[in-house]
């Protein structure tokens, strides 16, 4: 009987067998092991205690792989348990800290059973785990049309402990010396009839993220719901974040819109008030208000300055201007030991035709003002305390959009992140933070072992490459072997990858 279009057919095995489509995955787990992911997951965790069933530790390094492996949801660990060659894989991992009899015991069970060797917790098993992340007494101090940010329970906080675990080791094998902070929320919108409306018009959930640029990491989230601004008690958060950041970074500077244009922050930053750090460099997004654009208005029409984009040495023309303005707001104060605060203007001209009598209705959703005979133009913002050319300041602070907002679109669209999983606050947020982790290992991933040619690779690139390989696991003695495709090419990126985690596992951190 013909099955399809074309002259092929699909047949499902008559037995089991240990084939995996998941042959590259493995890597992530010795990435782990050298990191001391697995350990910290055993150590900070508590959340199940019984001793019983699935461990703490099991069921969140199922909830990573199942990040890396492309799944969406809860339900799609089923896929993973279905790979009976990566459960094999699993299980070997499993029985490295047992006993030799322990395994042999455990190899004897199953061999006289003959049940399918199943590694990942199941569906219903992973949302009681979940669930203990939920604090409803915290629910209950909510008031209608008022921001909340329910305060984390002990296992939440453990969650960011490991977190914190795992960006020191980065830190110990690749040193930096500076930490540019992307201080950044983002929208994750969901249909659950629990989450609050945004101000984008729809129901959400708005992360708020501290993204350690030089390291490609996210040093801290903090999980919130959709009716918090992004400013919302952003201070706290830059706080926390810094006392996250490892030993051995001497410098730090921070990014933000103008979400970040906070005067509590800004002054935090300028005035020298945190001891470890000192004086913070700063490029935050200012709001254009009235007086703001009264004092871009008295700018002098030769102080405006070509922005000028350098590409390979050439430089390009953007369309845009900026100038330097004389703008002192009353938070800033009068003192003559109140450090100073640069202000910078970009403008950029409307290109767009106004027909006639559409002047009263014509509305941007960006600040605009009128240069006399010159037409209208766009206008931002911008508050800095560093002292290098306004032009460096500008296109420094653009690379916050390059690259913290790519990682937003990671964890939305190539990790789970984009798909919450309960109307439960701290379910959500336990599922966001397991996220960041598997975000991180893959960084890391990209940065310690893979090397440069794969540093700006997105996850589906190395899933095609390099996580999605096919291989059959067979048993050779005491050995457990996943046989790879005949000269594929991504054969010897696994084999020198796993040379240099053997490595990494040998040497002393440096």
């Amino acid at each position: 009987m013909t099955q399809g279009v074309l002259p092929f057919k699909y047949e499902e095995e008559k037995k089991s067998t240990d084939l995996t489509s998941l042959a590259g995955l493995p890597l992530y787990l010795d990435l782990a092991y050298v990191s001391g992911l697995f350990d910290s997951l055993k150590r900070r965790l508590k959340v199940r205690t019984s001793g019983q069933g699935w461990s703490d530790s099991e069921i969140s390094t199922s909830l990573i792989l199942l990040n890396l492996a492309g799944g969406s949801s809860v339900d799609d660990l089923d896929i993973l348990k279905a790979d009976q060659g990566f459960n094999r894989v699993l299980r070997r991992v499993k029985n490295h800290w047992t006993s030799r009899k322990e395994r042999r015991l455990e190899e004897r069970r199953l061999r006289k059973s003959k049940e399918h060797i199943c590694e990942v917790p199941s569906p219903s098993a992973t949302f009681r785990f979940l669930s203990c992340f939920h604090d409803e007494e915290e629910e209950t101090k909510r008031r209608p049309g008022s921001a909340f940010i329910p305060a984390p329970n002990e296992h939440l906080k453990a969650l960011k402990e490991v977190n914190r675990d795992f960006v020191s080791f980065v830190q110990s094998r690749s040193r930096k010396k500076e930490a540019t902070l992307d201080m950044d929320a983002t929208l994750v919108e969901t249909n659950k009839n629990e989450a609050l409306y945004s101000y984008a018009g729809y129901k959400a959930y708005q992360p708020l993220n501290a993204y350690w640029a030089e390291q490609d990491m996210v040093l801290n989230s903090e999980f919130r719901d959709g009716n918090v601004p992004a400013g919302y008690d952003l201070l706290r958060v830059f706080k926390e974040s810094l006392e996250l950041i490892p030993e051995g970074v001497e410098k730090v500077y921070l990014r933000s819109d103008s979400a970040g244009y906070q005067h509590d922050l800004l002054k935090y930053c300028a005035e020298r008030q945190s001891k470890r750090f000192g004086v913070i460099e700063f490029a935050v997004g200012a709001d254009v208000t009235k007086s703001f654009k009264e004092a871009v208005a008295s700018v002098a029409e030769g102080d405006w300055h070509i922005l000028y984009r350098e590409v390979d040495g050439k430089l390009y023309y953007t369309g845009q201007e900026w100038a330097e303005v004389c703008y002192v707001p009353n938070w800033v104060g009068c003192s003559k030991k109140s450090p100073d605060y640069r202000y910078l203007a970009v403008r950029e001209q409307i290109r767009q035709i106004e027909l006639p009598g559409m002047e009263a209705q014509l509305e941007f959703p960006f600040p605009t003002m009128e240069f006399g005979d010159k037409g209208r133009y766009k206008v931002f913002g911008l508050v800095t305390n560093r002292t290098v050319p306004g032009e460096e300041v500008i296109w420094w602070s653009r690379k916050r959009c390059g690259k913290s907002e790519e990682a937003h679109s990671v964890m939305k669209e190539d990790l789970c992140g984009g798909k919450l999983p309960s109307g439960e606050f701290g379910e959500n947020a336990a599922w966001w933070g397991i996220m960041i982790l598997a975000f991180n290992l893959n960084s890391a991933m990209k940065r310690l072992v893979l090397g440069a040619n794969w540093f700006n690779k997105r996850l589906k690139a190395i899933r095609f490459c390099l996580i999605n390989l096919a291989g059959r696991v067979i048993n050779r003695s005491r050995d457990l072997i996943v046989r790879l495709l005949y000269a594929h090419p991504s054969n010897g990126v696994l084999f020198e990858a796993r040379r240099k985690l053997l490595c990494m596992a040998r040497a002393s951190p440096g």
